[in-house]
């Protein structure tokens, strides 16, 4: 990237002074000196939520990732709720991320890459017109063909006046209070839903655990969960973007993959994208059996048997892996056939389930080893 910074993007600028001091500074004020009704309350959390999801299970997991295929209806509710989000068009949104994950962590590439610095990703790459974050519409020829996309991405700026400003005014005139309404319903909650999105591309790529891999910077943050839809556990998600989930356990909180899984099960989302369970074990082993090595070589001779053992678990690893890639083989060489025979896809089934358990307890014994070998 050029040391020399391209012009400010005037428009953009002005909008995020107006939309932040009306949202964080002038509405608490008026929330303090006057207070909001209740319709106002109400408004501003049913808009939150929807928007927020509409993001989240929407542009980001329906159409940036295709991890499930919804009906018209949802597709159409999304892309209605996600324009109040005022995140730019579907079309628009699943370009730029399409790039940044193809390109993450390339600072002449990634729109938005946590090495140019947290500000740049969390909102500096929006208010200059950096040469990373031009569209390239190549990246979504396939959403091109979606004609609830195409529709809302050629009337997205009618829409966005009409909805986040037109639709808080007139529910105002309805409860008896215009300016709270807009204040809260339409600017705070504007703003504070936008950074909330933001701190995914600046704080999920800074604050975290590298769970599943090191190959970039996406951390895996609870915390961040909470404020982003479930998009917190953001190394998953980097690892395994094609799974409809970000929060793999069942108590992790991830609102989106709970949306798309009762959508699935009202019959508005069909062919919900899983990652195998081996594969993600695999992925969480490699980074245990990295994190150990590096430890035990920086430890005392003492610790030599230690790394003998650790090695002996690699090479079991390598070989339950290489099993597995076997049967992966053996199953698609045996086609449809395989799938259709009751007692060839109870075999397969229980012989993957055996690879997995044998993961499983690796996993266990490689926890014990970091805890006797390497204790904190």
């Amino acid at each position: 990237m050029s040391e020399r910074k391209p012009p400010i993007v005037k428009s953009n600028v002005t909008f995020f002074i107006a939309v932040n001091l009306l949202g964080l500074v002038i509405a608490p004020i008026y929330g303090l000196v006057y207070g909001f009704n209740t319709a106002a309350w109400i408004v501003c959390a049913i808009l939150l939520v929807t928007s927020g999801m509409s993001i989240t299970a929407g542009y980001h997991r329906l159409w940036s990732h295709r991890t499930y295929k919804a009906a018209w209806p949802l597709r159409l509710a999304l892309a209605f709720f996600g324009t109040f989000s005022l995140q730019n068009s579907i079309l628009i949104w699943a370009a730029r991320h399409r790039v940044h994950h193809r390109h993450v962590d390339d600072v002449d590439h990634d729109p938005h890459s946590i090495k140019t610095g947290f500000w740049h990703a969390h909102m500096g790459w929006m208010v200059r017109d950096w040469p990373t974050s031009k569209i390239d519409f190549d990246q979504v020829k396939d959403l091109q063909q979606d004609p609830i996309v195409m529709w809302q991405h050629r009337y997205y700026w009618p829409a966005v006046w009409l909805l986040n400003l037109g639709v808080p005014v007139a529910l105002g005139l309805v409860f008896g209070d215009v300016l709270g309404m807009v204040l809260l319903a339409g600017a705070f909650r504007l703003a504070f839903s936008q950074h909330c999105t933001f701190f995914i591309n600046s704080l999920a790529h800074t604050w975290g655990k590298r769970t599943y891999s090191d190959e970039n910077t996406a951390r895996d943050n609870g915390v961040i969960a909470l404020l982003t839809w479930g998009e917190g556990y953001h190394n998953f998600h980097h690892a395994f973007q094609a799974d409809y989930r970000n929060g793999l356990r069942w108590w992790q909180f991830d609102p989106g993959k709970w949306m798309i899984a009762f959508c699935s099960w009202l019959g508005l989302a069909r062919e919900l994208k899983r990652t195998p369970k081996f594969k993600i074990q695999r992925a969480r082993l490699l980074m245990q059996f990295r994190e150990l090595r590096e430890r035990l070589e920086n430890a005392d001779e003492a610790a030599l048997t230690w790394r003998e053992t650790l090695d002996r678990e690699y090479q079991q690893f390598k070989e339950t892996v290489a099993q597995w890639q076997a049967v992966q083989a053996e199953r698609v060489a045996a086609g449809a056939d395989a799938l259709r025979d009751r007692w060839r896809k109870t075999e397969l089934r229980t012989r993957y389930k055996e690879l997995e358990y044998r993961l499983k307890m690796q996993a266990r014994r490689l926890s014990t080893l970091q805890q006797t070998a390497c204790p904190a």
